[in-house]
C-alpha cells in the first residue's frame, strides 16, 4: 500500500522552481487532487478489499447474483436502520422488501464513487490551470533561479538579474491590473469549486452528504437500540437484492439475495473525510479572499507585504513603489501583485536591492508628482 501512495509525495512539495501562487491555493491543486486522487485508486484497489459485492442465494450462481445486483443496485429498509443488531434487527436496513412503511431506498450510486471521485479530482485543478495559462510564464521569466545561496554569492549574476527586472518594470510600469485581477478570479474559483463540489456530492449520495459529518459526531452519543447508524444509511455494509426469473411452470419467480458490499468500508471513510476536508477548505479559503479584500483596498498591509520580504528597509522607498502617486489606483495594485509574486522566488537581499533598484530607476516619477511633505521626508498621497 506504500507503494500506492509513493508517487504522489511529489503533490506535497511546496517549494517550486518558480512560485506563482500561495499555500491556500495549492491546498486546492495539490493536497485536494491528492487526496481525490488516493480516493480513487482506493476504490479501485480490489487487493485491499476483495469483491467489491459478494451476494449469497439460493437457485443462482453467486457470481450471476453479484454481477446483476452490482449493476441493478441493492436495498434497504429504512424503518430497519433502528435497532441492536443481533437482537432487534439481523443488520441494518435488511428486512424483506414487502414490509410495511416507507418504500425501500435503492443504493445505486456506489458503483459510480471512483468516477466521481477521479471528475473532482479534476475540478480542483481546472483552476491552477487557468491561472497558470494566464500568466504565461511572466514570473518565471523575471525570477527564474534567483532563489538560493549561489544568488547571493554571485553578485555580477544577481547585479544583471535585477537590472531584467527594472528594465521590465520600467517598460510596462501601471499595466499589470489585469494580470492580477485574473489571479484573483481564479482564488474565487476555487472557493466556488469547492461549495458546488459540496452541494455535487450531497446530490450524488441522496441528499445525506450535507449532514453526514453531523450525523457521525452525534451518533456515538444515542443509546445503541435508538440510533441510527449514519455511515450505514448512506453506505450499507449488508444490504438486500432481488432477481426475478422464470420457473419450471413458466411463472415468475423471486429469488431475494443478502449482498456483503466490502467497498462501502473505504467508502464511508473516504467520505467522512471529505466532509471535514472541504468544510476546512472552504472556511480557509473563504478567510483568505476576505484578507485579499483588505490587501487590494489597504495600502498600508500592501507595503508591510513588500517590506517583510526586504528586511530592515526605510518605508519609504517601499511607498514611492507601492503607492506611486503618479498611477491609478489599479496600475498601483497590479504593480503590486507583481513584485509580490517576485519577492517569493528571491532572496531578502536580492529583494532589497530589487526595491532599491526600482526606486532609483523609478525616482524621477516620483519626484515629479504630487506630494506631500512631512519632517522633511518624501511621503506619497496614496499611503
Amino acid at each position: 500500500m506504500l507503494d500506492l501512495f509513493y508517487q504522489f509525495t511529489h503533490f506535497l512539495k511546496i517549494q517550486e522552481s518558480v512560485t506563482i501562487d500561495n499555500n491556500v491555493f495549492r491546498l486546492h491543486y495539490k493536497a485536494s487532487v491528492m487526496v481525490l486522487t488516493m480516493a480513487t485508486l482506493l476504490v479501485t484497489a480490489r487487493q485491499y478489499i476483495g469483491d467489491p459485492i459478494d451476494c449469497m442465494v439460493e437457485g443462482i450462481p453467486g457470481n450471476i447474483m453479484d454481477t446483476y445486483c452490482w449493476i441493478h443496485s441493492t436495498f434497504s429498509i429504512p424503518e430497519m436502520f433502528v435497532g441492536q443488531q443481533g437482537h432487534d434487527i439481523a443488520h441494518p436496513g435488511v428486512a424483506p422488501i414487502k414490509m410495511n412503511g416507507r418504500e425501500p431506498v435503492y443504493h445505486k450510486y456506489y458503483q459510480w464513487v471512483c468516477f466521481a471521485l477521479f471528475f473532482q479530482a479534476g475540478l480542483f485543478y481546472v483552476p491552477r490551470y487557468l491561472w497558470k495559462s494566464a500568466e504565461g510564464g511572466r514570473v518565471n521569466m523575471l525570477a527564474a533561479d534567483m532563489y538560493g545561496p549561489s544568488m547571493v554569492i554571485n553578485r555580477d549574476e544577481r547585479s544583471d538579474r535585477i537590472k531584467t527586472i527594472i528594465k521590465y518594470f520600467k517598460e510596462m510600469r501601471g499595466g499589470h491590473f489585469m494580470y492580477m485581477m485574473k489571479f484573483v478570479g481564479c482564488e474565487t474559483l476555487n472557493l466556488i469549486n469547492v461549495i458546488g463540489q459540496m452541494y455535487f456530492m450531497d446530490r450524488f449520495l441522496g441528499g445525506e452528504f450535507s449532514t453526514y459529518g453531523l450525523k457521525v459526531l452525534h451518533y456515538t452519543e444515542l443509546d445503541p437500540k435508538e440510533r441510527e447508524d449514519p455511515m450505514a444509511v448512506v453506505f450499507p455494509k449488508v444490504s438486500k437484492c432481488s432477481f426475478h426469473k422464470y420457473g419450471v411452470s413458466g411463472t415468475i419467480e423471486v429469488h431475494d439475495a443478502l449482498c456483503v458490499l466490502p467497498l462501502n468500508i473505504i467508502n464511508e471513510k473516504i467520505y467522512i473525510f471529505l466532509w471535514f476536508w472541504f468544510i476546512l477548505l472552504a472556511s480557509i479559503t473563504s478567510i483568505f479572499l476576505v484578507y485579499r479584500v483588505a490587501i487590494l483596498f489597504g495600502p498600508g498591509i500592501r507595503v508591510a507585504m513588500i517590506q517583510a520580504s526586504c528586511g530592515r528597509m526605510s518605508r519609504e522607498k517601499i511607498e514611492d513603489l507601492v503607492c506611486a502617486p503618479h498611477l491609478s489606483y489599479t496600475q498601483q495594485i497590479g504593480d503590486f501583485f507583481l513584485l509580490h509574486l517576485i519577492s517569493k522566488n528571491v532572496e531578502e537581499v536580492t529583494m532589497k536591492e530589487l526595491v532599491e533598484g526600482l526606486h532609483q530607476a523609478l525616482r524621477p516619477a516620483y519626484t515629479e508628482a504630487p506630494t506631500l511633505r512631512a519632517g522633511g521626508k518624501l511621503k506619497s498621497t496614496a499611503c
